[in-house]
């Protein structure tokens, strides 16, 4: 028999993003202070970094969110007298891939001291004598940034730190203060990692959907709240029934607008099967027979932000993997098969989780990660290849 067919719906007009209002840390939002150090061969700390953070832990990692201010102070704790060319700090973003060089896509540098810069009580000093120094330092990060996309260069927003074990890319970010000095010496570097998440806000649902989750409420499904989901194509899957009989289910996989979903939250799908033979229809229908996954790729290529099937793609610079695997219950008042013209109807109702540990979906050149809803149908009793069903959405 002929092989079901497969597709893959991509809503790209569905992954807009709001910002909400971003805060700025600088401005009362305090967490604990990161602080990181250089020490001599004596354990003396002779240079530190001291970084206010979003979180409560000081030994954790700085992270931010868009729209903060970097802020903080570098120390610089001298025994002996030393001569020195500058201080700096700059702020870098990059993407690194397995075996290849790192590529950056950020750079903010500020010089903190050079001869011609003052000290804080107004002197200036060609070396530095044994004392205790400090410069504050304020950086803003900037919500977008301007990069060759292609041939074509355009904006994009600043993505989310990407870092995950066994991953085949990883996008950092990093904030370093660099001591230069001058004739055959060498410069010294204090570098350490910070985590940026991008402020968005999902649009919010239908009006039915969202009365339904206020009030507690069944859900209404595509039928009855039109506007409140993102309908695929239909899919038919064709087989023989215990080896007796031909049989042909259509089914329509629903998945609830806009098409993007806080972290942390669960997003609702609807699944329609439609058929003449009752029998086969009872069960393929059956909630344990279908398995939903979230679905999370990355794309690392020069074509990564292009919109094309996974199928189309290179497999050593595409990846894929299951985030999270949903679950179905048969839709309020369709437990029994409806009959409409002959044609029965079997409704699931189901959510597939979309994690709080997901990294947001992001769209960069050379670095692009997707998330899509795949639906497995297995015919149960059926000889039948699996047949899939496939819808694109957002995380946020």
């Amino acid at each position: 028999m002929a092989e079901p067919p497969s597709y893959s719906a991509r809503d790209h007009h569905a992954r807009s993003r709001q910002s909400a209002g971003s805060s700025n840390l600088g401005a009362g939002v305090l967490g604990a202070t990161y602080t990181i150090s250089l020490e001599n061969s004596k354990a003396h700390k002779w240079l530190s970094m001291r970084v206010l953070s979003r979180s409560s832990n000081p030994t954790s990692p700085p992270y931010f969110y868009q729209g903060d201010k970097i802020t903080g102070h570098v120390d610089l704790d001298v025994l002996k007298s030393e001569a020195i060319k500058a201080i700096t700090i700059k702020v870098t973003g990059s993407t690194t891939f397995v075996g290849q060089e790192e590529n950056e896509f950020l750079m903010i540098e500020k010089e903190l001291w050079s001869p011609s810069i003052p000290l804080s009580d107004g002197s200036k000093v060609l070396k530095f004598e044994k004392g205790k120094f400090s410069w504050p330092f304020s950086i803003s990060l900037p919500s977008d940034v301007e990069l060759h996309d292609g041939k074509t260069k355009r904006t994009f927003p600043l993505p989310s730190t990407f870092s995950e074990r066994a991953s085949a890319g990883y996008l950092d970010y990093k904030l370093t203060v660099t001591v230069r000095r001058g004739g055959l010496k060498f410069n010294q570097t204090l570098a350490a990692s910070f985590a940026y998440v991008p402020v968005t806000r999902p649009q919010p649902p239908s009006l039915m959907l969202q009365k339904a989750f206020k009030e507690n409420f069944p859900i209404v499904g595509p039928r009855g709240d039109p506007t409140g989901w993102h309908v695929l194509p239909t899919v038919t899957i064709k087989g023989t029934l215990f080896a007796s009989r031909q049989v042909e289910i259509s089914c329509i996989l629903a998945l609830a607008n806009p098409l993007t979903y806080a972290r942390g939250s669960a997003a609702p799908v609807w699944l329609t099967m439609l058929g003449t033979d009752i029998q086969a229809l009872d069960l393929l229908s059956a909630p344990s027979a279908v398995q939903l996954f979230l679905v999370r790729s990355l794309a690392t290529g020069l074509d990564a932000t292009t919109d094309m099937d996974s199928a189309e793609r290179r497999t050593d610079n595409f990846f894929v993997e299951t985030v999270s695997k949903g679950v179905f219950w048969p839709a309020k008042n369709s437990s029994k098969s409806m009959i409409e013209k002959e044609v029965s109807r079997k409704v699931l109702q189901g959510e597939v989780e979309v994690k709080r540990s997901l990294k947001p979906s992001c769209l960069f050149p050379k670095f692009t990660t997707r998330v899509s809803a795949s639906s497995l149908l297995p015919c149960c009793g059926c000889r039948s290849k699996p047949c899939h069903l496939a819808g694109g959405i957002s995380s946020k």
